[in-house]
């Protein structure tokens, strides 16, 4: 699964489009897509737990709670296994562990019982994530590698959209049809990257060796951990769309039905957007495509505080979700150029890990500002945090663009990992 030299020497937008992106690559986007069609247990697990299982609510937030804790070191996880085991071994088990601990989850009976299922299920959950992303940086040549992610990014929203109007079927008939369907997904995308993506092995420098599942090698690089920090910050203003925002909306006196029309725009916009914009956002420079879209998202968000109709809301809406459709690949695209071949698990592993991190900063710090301190400076932080982020991330581009002319001009990265 090596580039050719070619491929490697080749510059950002020099690529051939999708007609370059390797066969399993399509296998890997494929089976993203069924595994998203089949999310259908989370969005509806505190339905299921109030009636199906009679819990109280506070009850309910506790097996929650323990499903967020799993999911706050999943990536972690399975960062580390990506580079220790391979990245087609790591997406199989992974994606298996995550349907057994949803069978579970669904068998559970006893608050116990459905705690320690619920933070299986966290743990499990994106164990597979690293792997898919390391796994893309191996199949496909730099220049293609932002095209192949944002591919990734539309079949992940495109199969959640599809997911949340299957999931309310199958409750409405019963709670065991929205597990089955869940854990058979996982399944089935196990199966179809066992059958479709070659076997690899775990790059030089690991498999083994001391320390080589640890994340040394990532923190000691200044680049990732700005572009981390930066992330989290940016992911912190995304997510006041789904925290504060619907606060706002009950304060102009709208109803949750108005919330959920408008939220609904976010995906819609993603899947009909982003194929009119994949081919020219592939073509631009990564961090300046980023941080324009943490300008975006800022603006987005931020003009929350000029709306006060269902209307107003939906256009604002519509506004971070083309600064978010500008996330969707460039992020990743950028970490598969930082990451030695040896480590690039535990680079994506790290980098996924500052989205969950943000689930627990966003409500956090957004709902005490906009308690504390008023709207008006909860918007307005929003967009001077936006600006801020993308100045960061241009701060960032010479030293990217340093390192990835290193890369270019020096041997082939598997022979040269970092030390750990």
């Amino acid at each position: 699964m090596a580039h050719s030299a070619a491929g490697v020497a080749a510059g950002p937008g020099a690529g051939s489009g999708l007609r370059a992106l390797p066969r399993p690559f399509w296998v890997l986007w494929a089976g993203t897509l069924i595994n998203r069609i089949g999310l259908s247990v989370q969005p509806f697990l505190l339905f299921y737990l109030t009636t199906a299982r009679d819990l109280s609510a506070p009850r309910a937030g506790l097996v929650l709670t323990c499903l967020g804790a799993g999911a706050s070191v999943s990536q972690i996880v399975g960062g580390s296994l990506t580079d220790r085991l391979g990245r087609r071994r790591v997406l199989v088990g992974g994606l298996l562990a995550s349907a057994g601990s949803l069978a579970l989850l669904g068998a559970a009976r006893g608050l116990p019982a459905l705690l320690a299922a619920a933070l299986l299920v966290g743990v499990c959950a994106d164990l597979h994530r690293p792997a898919a992303s390391a796994l893309v940086a191996d199949l496909v040549a730099p220049p293609d590698r932002a095209l192949a992610y944002s591919l990734l990014f539309w079949a992940i929203n495109l199969g959640f959209s599809i997911a949340g109007v299957l999931a309310g079927w199958l409750a409405t008939r019963g709670y065991a049809l929205v597990f089955a369907l869940d854990a058979a997904t996982c399944a089935v995308f196990a199966l179809v990257v066992w059958r479709g993506v070659p076997a690899d092995r775990p790059g030089p420098g690991t498999g083994g060796a001391p320390g080589a599942g640890g994340y040394g090698t990532a923190l000691r690089d200044p680049l990732l951990v700005a572009l981390c920090a930066l992330t989290l910050l940016q992911s912190t203003v995304y997510m006041q769309g789904y925290v504060t925002l619907p606060l706002a909306m009950i304060e102009d006196g709208l109803s949750p039905r108005a919330y959920g029309t408008v939220i609904a725009l976010n995906g819609v916009g993603i899947v009909v957007l982003q194929p009119l914009l994949l081919r020219w956002l592939a073509r631009q420079d990564r961090l300046l495509v980023l941080g324009g879209a943490s300008v975006v998202i800022g603006v987005g968000i931020g003009a929350t505080a000029l709306a006060d109709s269902g209307a107003g809301y939906a256009a604002t809406v519509l506004v971070w979700t083309v600064g978010e459709i500008g996330t969707g690949g460039a992020g990743l695209a950028i970490i598969s150029e930082l990451a030695p071949t040896a480590a690039r698990g535990r680079y994506q592993g790290l980098f996924g890990t500052m989205f969950g991190a943000a689930a627990l900063t966003a409500p956090l710090v957004g709902t005490a500002v906009f308690t504390g301190l008023g709207e008006p400076a909860l918007w307005g932080g929003c967009l001077v945090t936006g600006v801020l982020v993308g100045a960061g991330m241009l701060a960032l581009a010479p030293g990217v663009r340093a390192r990835r002319a290193a890369l270019t001009a020096g041997p082939p990265a598997r022979s040269r990992p970092l030390p750990e």
